[in-house]
Formats: structure tokens, sequence, C-alpha cells
């Protein structure tokens, strides 16, 4: 049963989602999906070629389905990978600043898996990254089943980045690719709050911000789903990893603050 579009927080006005409704077999609706394409691995070393393929994405049972397979595939930029999967974002169709970013999510699993619901500020093209800033909803790595990151990423003057990030874990050890939840964000224009579920597990402020960083959230972003497939953090896929690997998502509802 699929929840009533009323987030946790009350004050918050629906502005922008998808449920996922479409026919099986059908595609992401064009009008609120682009995608990243190719194998150039995404500066993080990952080993999967995106494509805009039913394959790797389409719409089934009412969730969103991105599959991440192994297959050798080359991809339109020319590069052959032994991996395939969707990266889908609203780049260029949907961005806002501030309010509750929120969709409904049941991960896949395995060693290598790096599913994500994140953020990037929609100045990328003139600004690059970090400078446009990254807002990190949920990640997860295959090696650590029963934990979620949350992270916000931007600019530093001593370092590559100036970073805070936390994590979190379900009761009585649970994994979370064995059901649906709830992954969102609240964004205020000097504070973000992280949540599972009704979990209010982190807050990060301005006031906060390491020194040497900048609070570059104070701008439109645009949203990502996507599932990588290996890469400098979560290793890359061993002989346990069972392919292929979807992640479902019921949803992606974003509000704004009355």
């Amino acid at each position: 049963m699929v929840p009533p579009p009323i987030p946790p927080s009350t004050g918050f006005v629906l502005a922008w989602s998808d449920e996922f409704s479409g026919a099986d077999g059908s595609t992401p609706d064009a009008s609120k999906w682009t995608y990243d394409l190719g194998g150039g691995g995404w500066g993080n070393n990952e080993l999967e070629t995106y494509t805009n393929r039913a394959v790797n994405a389409q719409i089934k049972g009412g969730n969103l389905v991105i599959t991440a397979q192994k297959e050798t595939f080359t991809g339109t930029d020319g590069i052959s990978r032994d991996y395939t999967s969707a990266r889908l974002k609203t780049q260029g169709v949907f961005a806002q600043a501030y309010g509750r970013f929120e969709a409904r999510i049941k991960i896949p699993a395995g060693q290598g898996m790096w599913p994500a619901f994140w953020m990037l500020g929609n100045d990328i093209a003139a600004n690059g990254w970090p400078k446009c800033g990254e807002i990190d909803i949920m990640e997860n790595i295959g090696r650590e089943p029963g934990m979620a990151h949350g992270s916000l990423h931007g600019p530093s003057s001593t370092a590559p980045t100036s970073d805070e990030t936390s994590t979190v874990t379900l009761p009585n050890n649970a994994n979370f690719a064995d059901d649906f939840h709830i992954y969102a964000v609240e964004w205020e224009p000097t504070q973000i709050r992280f949540y599972l579920d009704s979990n209010n597990y982190a807050t990060f402020n301005k006031a906060n911000w390491p020194a040497n960083g900048t609070w570059v959230f104070d701008h439109p972003y645009f949203i990502i789903l996507n599932v990588a497939v290996g890469g400098n953090w979560p290793g890359s896929p061993d002989a346990t990893t069972q392919f292929p690997q979807q992640m479902l998502v019921d949803y992606v509802r974003v509000y704004t603050k009355q």
C-alpha cells in the first residue's frame, strides 16, 4: 500500500513528484527525468556504463526499477564495460532550493553495489564540482548492508572538499535491501536535516560548517537516482555478488515550506 503524500513534518506543500505509476515496461517520464550516459568512471573509478535502455530503467509495479546487469556493453562514449546500470536526473527539467526532498526506496544488495539518492547544484555546468555543492540524501555500499550515509559536500580553500557526513542503522541489525524505507532531507537556508523514515538522524548547520569551506547550499539543486557498480568506495563486485541487482523507487516527492 502506497503511503499518502504527507511528510513526517508539518508545514510543507507538495511542489513536484513522480509516483512512477506508468504502464509496466514503460520508460521514465521524459518530462521529469533525463539520463547521464557513459562509462568513464564518474570520478570514482566506477565499473558500469550508464544507459537509457528500458532494461536498465523502467516502470514496473508502480515503481521505478533501476537494474544493474553484468554484461559487456559499449556506450555512446565508446567505452566498454562489464556492467550496465542507469543514472536518472532532473537536471534541466526541475531544480529547487530549500524544502523537503523525499523518496521511498528499496535498495539493491551485494558487494560492490552503490545505490544513491542525491542532488547536485544546478550551476554545475558553469561552476563545476564541488563549487556547485552536493547533497547525498542516501548512499549505501554493499559491504555495509545495515548502514546508510547522508552527506553534504562543498568547496574548500585548503582541501579538495569541505564535508559533513553521518550514518544511520536499522534496529535489530536489519538490512536496508530487505524493505522499502523513506529517505529525506529538510533543507533550510542555514540548516539541512537528514531523515530515515521518521527519524531525524543528522542535522548540519551553516554555523558549524568547516572553517575553510563554503556553505554552497543556497541555490537550486537537481535530483539524481542511480545504482553504481564498483568504484573507490564500495570496491568491486566479487564472487558473492549476484546480478542483476535492482533499486526500486516507489516515489520521489519534493515539498516547499509554507
